[in-house]
């Protein structure tokens, strides 16, 4: 476990109880239905999910670590570290890149000073790739904070976004 990606804190009743929510969706001998709806709730919660938390989502639904682990890793949108407030995935599967996305990326990444997979000084942006967002037709697209899509993002469209962000705080 590394230190960058582990917390001593136990999940709070609250979360626990939100846990419990979701696994009285499924029946009661397939109670790991709901290790996605669990990771979510731990990121919703404290921003990533650390080694530690899926420890106790596997303890909490009576499966292997490694098994919530492989869950965790699979999909994008589990942050395994602290990112920062805006997560900014751009697509970069072949039709976007064949549309201007890698070059929606690397104006990004001058535009923030930073690479992909960092996030900026300030703790403001976190750039990611992502694979196909299933908006091939509007690319190059993006998607910020797992939930807004972001379409046709020109180098004066991801201008705006950005300074849009910045003028939020």
């Amino acid at each position: 476990m590394s230190a960058l990606n582990s917390s001593s804190t136990p999940l709070s009743a609250a979360t626990l109880a939100r846990f419990d929510r979701e696994v009285a969706k499924y029946p009661a001998d397939q109670k790991q239905s709901a290790v996605m709806a669990c990771l979510a709730i731990v990121q919703q919660e404290q921003g990533h999910v650390s080694t530690d938390s899926e420890a106790q989502i596997a303890a909490h639904l009576g499966m292997p670590v490694m098994a919530v682990h492989e869950v965790t890793t699979f999909y994008n949108m589990y942050n395994q570290r602290p990112v920062g407030k805006y997560k900014l995935n751009v697509c970069t599967n072949l039709p976007c890149q064949l549309r201007d996305g890698s070059k929606a990326l690397k104006h990004l990444e001058e535009k923030l000073g930073i690479s992909m997979g960092q996030t900026t000084a300030d703790g403001l942006f976190t750039l990611q790739q992502s694979e196909c967002l299933g908006a091939c037709a509007d690319s190059p697209v993006m998607l910020v904070n797992d939930r807004t899509m972001c379409s046709f993002m020109s180098n004066e469209r991801l201008d705006q976004l950005i300074a849009g962000l910045k003028g939020a705080q």
